[in-house]
């Protein structure tokens, strides 16, 4: 059995469960103990290995990060090469799994985060018969999780483990852990006797996002400039029916660079399915440019700032896929000369070098014209939006300067308040 899934969703701790209940000798390795420089030392662990579990059937073999010994082997041509040792000890451990003596009475688990790489012989029927995905876990999984990990820490009373778990969507098991002890730490800091909602919340925000910085924080045109940035992202997200809820914007600094952020509460079917609709994408590109067309509304084209770079290069990446990956296009009107005729992918999600080239210099030409169509559309709606509600804007921006941080129970408020309707619904 192969147990396959991400880094820290606890592969590791379901083999020290097994160990725990299966009631027989269990013998735990990992796949570098086996990784020696002298040629035959590895493969002579492995004979060593199986001989002492044979000995002691029935017996279970744990072997952690097998893919440091079974990647898929070279062919031998070209410049990949090979690796005598490790392609003998791969050699020991298909032999030992299912040769011709067979290996009664020893059942044999492996882990991996690299299942993709290890070698096509160890992965047939037979040999690792049963594979186990451990994927990340769902709300339900991260409550219970949080659970276990808050067992020996005071909580407050106003801590609600769902509301923690709705806002670390695509956390594993690992970074829970991690997250409650940081909620700790920052509670040791505070001198409280209890972890408060607010210490998981920094918590929650130093390792999504760096820590909070203090300098910078007296410049005020630093901080009216983010506010209106920020505000822009905001009120974009806010006002785009159907998009990711808002679950708190700040002007405060952090040590990544970011000067501030809005954090948004991506939806859990939406992430699980992996399939993103035309019109989510194009609201993505909207809200993406809400930042540059916030700044430019209030202090000019002249004055706008290259804050906005990640945004736009999220926006060009954003684009390009919709169009030379997800066969979409900015408009339906009749395909006419120089046009996408049909949805195809012309080129792959990761293009690597040597890889082969599947559009024309014509059909390149045409996809960047969908690009520009694509972007240009978003901008025009986000713009259109937000001078729309420039007193939704005002707001948030006051709000901002005053508190530093707006939640997003704020933002509905204001947005019930003093949101003109979207025109985004209607683009």
């Amino acid at each position: 059995m192969i147990l396959e899934g991400p880094p820290g969703t606890g592969k590791t701790l379901l083999a020290r469960a097994v160990a725990g209940e299966a009631g027989v000798p269990f013998i735990s390795t990992s796949g570098s103990e086996f990784v020696e420089m002298f040629v035959g030392v590895g493969a002579s662990r492995i004979r060593s290995m199986f001989g002492d579990a044979k000995k002691n059937a029935p017996c279970i073999i744990f072997i952690d990060e097998i893919d440091a010994i079974g990647r898929q082997r070279a062919s031998g041509g070209g410049f990949q090469g090979g690796n005598d040792e490790r392609e003998q000890t791969l050699n020991q451990i298909l032999t030992e799994m299912d040769g011709f003596k067979g290996n009664s009475g020893v059942i044999v688990i492996a882990a991996t985060n690299r299942v993709d790489i290890l070698d096509s012989a160890l992965m047939r029927p037979g040999r690792f018969d049963r594979r186990v995905p451990v994927d990340l876990p769902d709300k339900e999984g991260r409550v219970a999780i949080l659970k276990v990990h808050c067992r020996d820490k005071p909580l407050g009373g106003e801590v609600d483990l769902d509301q923690v778990a709705q806002r670390t969507t695509g956390f594993s098991g690992a970074m829970l852990q991690n997250l409650m002890n940081e909620a700790a730490i920052y509670a040791v800091r505070s001198d409280k006797e209890t972890i408060g909602a607010e210490n998981i919340d920094s918590a929650l925000d130093r390792l999504t996002v760096g820590q909070s910085k203090d300098t910078g924080t007296n410049q005020k045109k630093r901080q009216e400039l983010v506010a209106w940035h920020e505000a822009g992202h905001a009120v974009m997200a806010a006002l785009t029916p159907g998009y990711d809820p808002v679950a708190k914007v700040t002007i405060v600094p952090r040590s990544n660079g970011a000067g501030g952020f809005t954090l948004f509460t991506p939806s859990e079917d939406r992430m699980d399915g992996g399939m993103y609709s035309y019109r989510y994408l194009v609201a993505q590109l909207a809200v993406a440019l809400g930042g540059r067309v916030a700044e430019e509304m209030a202090f000019g084209s002249d004055d706008v700032t290259t804050g906005a770079s990640n945004d736009l290069q999220q926006v060009r990446s954003i684009a390009r896929r919709m169009v030379a990956q997800w066969g979409f296009t900015a408009t339906d009107e009749r395909p006419s000369g120089g046009t996408l005729r049909a949805p195809v992918a012309w080129e792959l999600p990761e293009k690597n070098m040597g890889s082969p080239t599947t559009a024309s210099k014509a059909t390149e030409r045409a996809i960047d014209r969908e690009e520009r169509k694509l972007v240009n559309k978003a901008y025009a709606t986000c713009k259109e939006t937000l001078k729309t509600n420039r007193a939704l804007m005002q707001a948030l921006v006051d709000a901002l300067l005053d508190r530093e941080t707006v939640d997003g129970a704020e933002l509905e408020r204001l947005v019930a308040e003093k949101a003109v309707v979207s025109t985004f619904a209607a683009a």
